[in-house]
């Protein structure tokens, strides 16, 4: 059976076009976009991996690293089996290891302006107060929940089986202040990015940098941290 063409008036032609021709979507810029994004998310990676890279060799050439290092004990199966335990607690009994390790802060961010560190639960605490004391900044404790009396502002984050809180007091901080934060070590980096979020997103701090004694490289926390640069002294895959 043929089936006969119908040819409609140019006029009712017209009128079946949209009306709105931002409605339209436009082929030509959208890949463009998508482009751009691409591109921006690449140089934002390349940039890190440049900046981390130029971290390791500075530290590779500073003899107080590898006795920083050697100076952390690993325990394995701790505290569950196929776990490598990095235990710091061999550092602080080291006392040149560990005034090593607060020495190679304090020069990093000495003279940055930056007017709080903030410490993560638990061993955060153990490092950021001297640091803070250094470079002449307040120290804001990152606490889980429950543990912080009065008025705080929280923030979740997912762990392997399950979700928990970040919590920090309200006014500890305020919009516009330039941060430091620090923990003992960075793994899947859950709780580094969580921080970043409570300070940079919901308070409006500037976080100038993150900074670990100990990176879990092969657990690639780093890319969790999205543009905040991350700085280590010891690598351990």
């Amino acid at each position: 059976m043929i089936q006969q063409s119908v040819r409609l008036p140019l006029s009712q032609l017209l009128c079946s076009l949209p009306q709105n021709p931002k409605s339209i979507p436009s082929e030509s810029t959208r890949p463009r976009v998508e482009f751009h994004q691409r591109v921006t998310n690449s140089v934002t990676k390349s940039t890190k991996q440049k900046m981390a890279s130029q971290d390791e060799q500075q530290q590779q050439q500073d003899p107080r690293i590898p006795k920083i290092s050697s100076a952390i004990r690993v325990i394995p199966n701790f505290p569950k089996p196929g776990i490598m335990f990095q235990d710091i607690t061999t550092l602080l009994l080291d006392t040149k290891a560990f005034s090593d390790t607060i020495d190679l802060f304090v020069e990093r961010y000495k003279g940055q302006n930056i007017s709080v560190v903030a410490g993560i639960e638990a061993r955060g605490f153990i490092f950021g107060p001297p640091i803070a004391l250094a470079i002449g900044a307040k120290f804001v404790p990152m606490r889980k929940p429950n543990k912080l009396p009065g008025e705080v502002i929280s923030e979740e984050y997912s762990l392997e089986y399950g979700k928990d809180k970040m919590e920090m007091h309200v006014g500890a901080v305020q919009a516009g202040e330039r941060a430091l934060i620090i923990d003992d070590l960075v793994a899947t980096g859950g709780t580094l990015s969580a921080a970043i979020r409570l300070l940079g997103k919901r308070v409006g701090v500037h976080i100038v940098e993150c900074a670990c004694v100990i990176e879990l490289s092969g657990l690639k926390g780093r890319e969790r941290l999205g543009d905040t640069p991350l700085f280590v002294l010891v690598n351990s895959a």
